[in-house]
């Protein structure tokens, strides 16, 4: 009996396609979070994302975000259709023969310095404000939802941080930090507030899960569901930092030709250690607040930063 999911995806296909769907499956093990399948008519051969109707402002996003990188030459999926139906929200995009990244063949190095060159032309696309949600298509706007202690911006989300390290902040208790290190970490944080930040878009999670390797040996990069305003390049690098001492990332020869080809130094990566402990910090307090189960996680990550931060 087909999954549910499949069935869905074909249903979205058929209606879409006006055409019946003669071979379907999902995709899994690549890390998305949301569903994903491949379907197939007698004419066409999809790729439908799909989660629930929430999402569907998500979707507007990756759409947004792939049209404007296929502008500045970057090869991505073209985004035949999002919607919603029966409160599922889905993407309809071109299928791109070939093999993931972690699949594929080529020498992984070469994939990562292709990465850097993305990397770098995302960060020509034009773009307003601060945050991960657009809220203007039209003009490239995108922010960041206010919470208690924070606005916001930029600035409101480091004071956010700096003023949660406080004598009874949890992460003492939690053990990630202590008394003498927080002091050192407030110091830390107060001095990104002094620094002259260049914002622009940050894909999110560059990784190979996130590529296909086509026919023809192009990268064609994926997903854009993490996609952000914020400082750049160091978003997207602090990401690839995390996805390292998680043990996911890439090794040192594909980091390195993931900087060369961008035009960055490892001097620069060791700079912006404070800006992936602030990240760290801000995903903790957030699973405090929110999500209960992830605290543990969150909590042995941000001390493995601290760690490498103070060090």
């Amino acid at each position: 009996m087909k999954e549910s999911v499949v069935m869905e995806a074909e249903r979205i296909t058929g209606d879409f396609l006006q055409e019946r769907v003669k071979k379907s499956f999902q995709i899994l093990g690549k890390g998305n979070v949301n569903k994903v399948c491949v379907a197939e008519t007698e004419n066409s051969k999809v790729v439908v994302r799909m989660n629930d109707k929430g999402t569907y402002s998500n979707f507007v996003k990756e759409n947004w975000c792939i049209e404007q990188a296929r502008s500045v030459g970057i090869p991505s999926p073209e985004v035949l259709s999002i919607g919603i139906a029966n409160d599922t929200a889905f993407m309809i995009q071109t299928f791109v023969d070939g093999e993931n990244g972690l699949d594929s063949t080529k020498p992984k190095p070469d994939i990562w310095r292709q990465l850097g060159v993305y990397a770098k032309l995302i960060q020509t696309i034009q773009v307003k404000g601060y945050g991960e949600n657009l809220i203007d298509p039209i003009h490239g706007v995108f922010q960041s939802p206010p919470h208690a202690g924070s606005d916001g911006s930029w600035l409101g989300y480091v004071d956010y941080n700096i003023n949660s390290l406080t004598e009874n902040d949890q992460f003492i208790e939690l053990g990630v930090i202590n008394q003498t290190e927080s002091k050192k970490i407030r110091k830390l944080f107060e001095g990104l507030k002094r620094e002259n930040f260049r914002f622009g878009l940050n894909h999110g999670d560059v990784s190979l899960k996130n590529t296909i390797v086509n026919n023809e040996g192009q990268v064609v990069l994926l997903d854009w569901g993490s996609a952000e305003v914020s400082v750049v390049p160091h978003g997207d690098i602090i990401e690839i930092m995390k996805c390292q001492i998680l043990g996911g990332g890439p090794n040192s020869e594909e980091f390195k030709a993931f900087l060369d080809s961008y035009g960055l130094k490892e001097k620069d990566v060791a700079s912006m250690r404070p800006l992936l402990l602030l990240r760290a910090f801000d995903k903790l307090r957030w699973a405090i607040d929110q999500s209960p189960d992830l605290i543990e996680p969150f909590a042995k990550f941000a001390k493995q930063v601290v760690d490498r931060t103070l060090d």
